[in-house]
């Protein structure tokens, strides 16, 4: 009877032990999708997929919940390299999460900042710096275009510049304000 128990007992473990290691070793495959995913979407964090960010949007493709064509700015070329990854078929974008457009970054017109903060709250990337009642600034490497520092802003002094642009022709404007300046024109305005 001893003999018995024993066997049952070194089986039971041996049993335990093969589930752990098919238990790690399948999860990793499924981390390992989920990050060469993740490798293709564009990272802007937009949420226009309807999720909150990249990653999950990744994690929702490997699990087989959402489609591969939900991810505006990551267009055409994103859905192909997808459906290549997955060994399935390219589907055309879904407009009902947005149209594909070229890359923008985000601009803040810091003579009109009034340092709400909203826009620093909104960013998904903290591509923008600055405190309460003083100017903010967009950090331009930072910023992915993801538009979500638009709706919250109550004085409308960000606007969208195609990221093509921005190092040569409308960056410098913004650059010529210094953080004295901006503070002294909001101070002669109230």
């Amino acid at each position: 009877m001893l003999m018995v128990s024993l066997y049952l007992l070194v089986l039971a473990c041996l049993a335990g032990t093969a589930l752990a290691y098919a238990d790690i070793r399948w999860q990793a495959r499924d981390d390992d999708l989920v990050e060469k995913i993740n490798s293709i979407l564009p990272q802007t964090q937009c949420a226009q997929c309807d999720y909150p960010g990249c990653r999950p949007y990744a994690q929702a493709i490997a699990n087989g919940e959402a489609n591969i064509n939900q991810c505006p700015p990551g267009g055409e070329a994103g859905i192909i390299q997808l459906a290549k990854l997955l060994d399935i078929e390219p589907l055309p974008l879904d407009t009902s999460h947005g149209e594909h457009k070229p890359p923008v970054l985000a601009l803040i017109d810091e003579s009109r900042c009034i340092g709400c903060k909203l826009c620093i709250q909104a960013c998904p990337v903290d591509a923008i710096v600055g405190t309460a009642k003083h100017m903010h600034t967009i950090i331009a490497d930072e910023c992915t275009g993801c538009e979500l520092c638009l709706p919250p802003c109550p004085v409308d002094c960000i606007e969208l510049v195609p990221a093509a642009d921005s190092d040569a022709s409308l960056l410098p404007q913004y650059l010529k304000f210094s953080a004295t300046s901006a503070v002294q024109t909001q101070e002669q305005a109230a």
